[in-house]
């Protein structure tokens, strides 16, 4: 079985290991990460519509740990078990598109993308409070699930050139199955963003101390560090490089790391005050009020600053 031999930089099998082990250095933090959160949302919270984040919280969590496990077993099979059996030895093995694990390992990033990507558009629904902001982002969403199932398929069929990642046919899906993920996120991020910004402003200009929690930078930082890690895949990628094998290893620990961090620095950045503030339809309840129409009764969104801990939650308006 030939080697692939149009990638550049360090051999496949050094940058396998690598990635293993980079990626068990992030996933030991978003396990810390993991306990934290679920702390928060359990013990200091206690939260009754609390449920939805725990289950996506180890959702993340266990995608994560059974990637990692496979990672451990792909590394074990390439450098110890086949090192001297297979046809080529482990660069030719790490080469092998065809490999089970290597296979069950973008699988894995397909889901956790997708979960991930979900949670942000979910997070846009819940600020902007309108069906109509994602549909784009949900269309695009979508397109992430087909080329993400298109790529892992495409790598588990036989081809000419199944030992070439740059090569065969799988490229194309793997290029687009990474810009849409990109752009899906960039897009959902932006539009979150951009929604925070305009809610914190109004709600500053109606009290006298403007709110110290760095809501805004929480989410910008969390969107940047995922979205930064999904470039470096593509631009390694594009360049044919071994670093592809890396990036989408770490990618897998990132995206719960992201998805944690929001809750933790927003709790962690607390002055044991206490204040609540509502926001509805990036109106403030001052404004309703003295509004000549009133609005039709719908979900707020709530900063809850209570003991230290802080949340962005969806909730009835009663």
């Amino acid at each position: 079985m030939a080697i692939s031999e149009s990638s550049t930089g360090m051999p496949l099998d050094a940058a396998t290991l690598m990635s293993t082990i980079l990626e068990g250095i992030l996933y030991g933090f978003s396990v810390l990460m993991f306990i934290g959160t679920i702390w928060i949302f359990t013990y200091k919270r206690r939260m009754r519509d609390a449920r939805p984040t725990i289950v996506v919280a180890t959702l993340l969590f266990l995608l994560s740990t059974v990637h990692m496990v496979i990672c451990i077993i792909y590394v074990e099979n390439g450098l110890v078990k086949y090192s001297d059996t297979f046809p080529g030895g482990p660069v030719a093995y790490f080469a092998d598109l065809l490999q089970p694990m290597f296979v069950a390992k973008n699988a894995i990033l397909v889901l956790q993308t997708l979960l991930g990507d979900g949670v942000v558009i979910y997070r846009c629904y819940v600020v902007w409070q309108s069906a109509r902001i994602i549909i784009l982002p949900c269309i695009m969403w979508c397109g992430v699930a087909v080329f993400g199932v298109c790529m892992v398929y495409s790598m588990s069929q036989p081809a000419d050139n199944s030992t070439n990642f740059f090569l065969n046919a799988t490229p194309q899906w793997i290029t687009t199955f990474i810009s849409f993920t990109m752009a899906t996120n960039l897009l959902s991020s932006g539009l979150l963003a951009y929604r925070i910004w305009m809610i914190e402003r109004k709600v500053s200009a109606s009290r006298a101390t403007k709110n110290n929690i760095p809501i805004l930078r929480v989410f910008v930082d969390a969107a940047i560090l995922y979205s930064a890690a999904v470039c470096s895949s593509l631009i390694s990628f594009v360049c044919s490089s071994s670093g592809m094998y890396v990036m989408a290893d770490l990618v897998i620990p990132i995206i719960p790391i992201a998805f944690y961090m929001v809750f933790i620095r927003i709790a962690s950045s607390q002055n044991n005050q206490t204040y609540a503030q509502t926001v509805r339809g990036g109106i403030t309840e001052t404004e309703r009020r003295n509004s000549r129409y009133p609005m039709q009764p719908s979900h707020t969104i709530r900063l809850h600053k209570q003991s230290s801990s802080t949340s962005l939650t969806d909730s009835p308006k009663v």
